[in-house]
């Protein structure tokens, strides 16, 4: 009887020993499972705002991009080296001269810089260079005379581009755009189709209406639209009638126009070599103080051209 009792009472022990080694090994496993879910936890994001320039570091920006501009891609011109003009949104960011190469579907562009502040350029906004690799940054050569040239990858002309570059000065990245001008291009440079021409269009010699389009200067002046048009021997020529009788001579293509009336608004008759395209011209005014050429662009929109009958 008593030895009945005693492995009774040693069974209930046991028992006990078992259900309490089971809580003490689930309390156990708890710290584990608080350990991975800390480990799971997301890194803080850096602030690289301090290495970008802003507010009072910085200079006000212009607008790169004139009205009437179009992207303007490799696979609308001839392969070559040209001379251009790149507008850049900051006077800290001075241009001095820039050479524009096309091949391989691919356009480039060296850039002689105004002055030697800059370490490197990256074709992207302040955050994208500072998230960069130092590899992706574009270093400054110097040439003979000890100016600076970046050579930078150009995606399109006429559009404004992303461009960091970074103060040696300052150690900061500052956000530019900038803007490489096809309209400072020859024709020459642009494949067949880029733009329209009396033979693409079809235009047999005749006289013609077609509406045309001034941009630039002070916005101020116009010019009569539709405008006179001509074509003979497979040439055009347009009529330009301005707002004003201050204009004493144009320059196209290199070449300069006198008037071709005494009295009135003042008048010239221009060759016509492209249509829908953003003729680059010059316009001598003497209504100022003292005489300025100021530069304009006339677009002859192709498609409204209608035979005087």
């Amino acid at each position: 009887m008593k030895n009945r009792m005693l492995y009774g009472w040693l069974a209930t022990v046991l028992v006990a020993a078992t259900l309490l080694g089971g809580c003490g090994a689930k309390e156990q496993e708890a710290p584990q499972e608080v350990q991975e879910s800390t480990e799971t936890e997301t890194a803080p994001v850096e602030d690289n705002s301090d290495k970008i320039a802003s507010g009072s570091e910085t200079v006000e920006a212009v607008e790169v991009v004139e009205d009437g501009m179009v992207p303007i891609t490799t696979d609308l011109l001839v392969d070559g080296t040209y001379d251009i003009e790149v507008a850049s949104s900051s006077e800290m960011f001075r241009i001095e001269a820039a050479t524009l190469t096309v091949a391989d579907g691919k356009m480039t562009c060296d850039m002689t810089m105004g002055g030697t502040g800059y370490l490197y350029l990256y074709m992207g906004t302040g955050e994208e260079a500072v998230a960069a690799a130092e590899a992706d940054y574009i270093p400054f050569e110097e040439d003979s005379d000890g100016a600076h040239h970046f050579t930078v990858p150009v995606a399109s002309l006429d559009s404004a581009i992303d461009c960091a570059a970074f103060s040696k000065k300052k150690e900061k990245w500052y956000e530019r755009k900038l803007c490489f001008r096809a309209d400072s291009l020859p024709l020459e440079a642009f494949a067949e189709g880029a733009y329209e021409t009396i033979e693409s269009l079809g235009i047999a010699d005749g006289e013609y209406l077609v509406d045309v389009t001034l941009t630039g200067g002070s916005g101020r002046a116009t010019i009569d639209s539709p405008a006179y048009l001509w074509v003979a021997d497979g040439k055009a020529t347009l009529s330009v009638v301005w707002s004003s009788p201050n204009y004493d001579y144009m320059i196209v293509g290199g070449e300069k126009y006198l008037p071709v009336n005494t009295g009135g608004n003042s008048q010239f008759d221009i060759p016509v070599e492209a249509f829908s395209y953003r003729m680059p011209v010059a316009a001598d005014t003497t209504a100022m103080s003292t005489p300025h050429e100021i530069a304009y662009h006339i677009t002859v929109d192709g498609d409204s051209i209608k035979e005087i009958q």
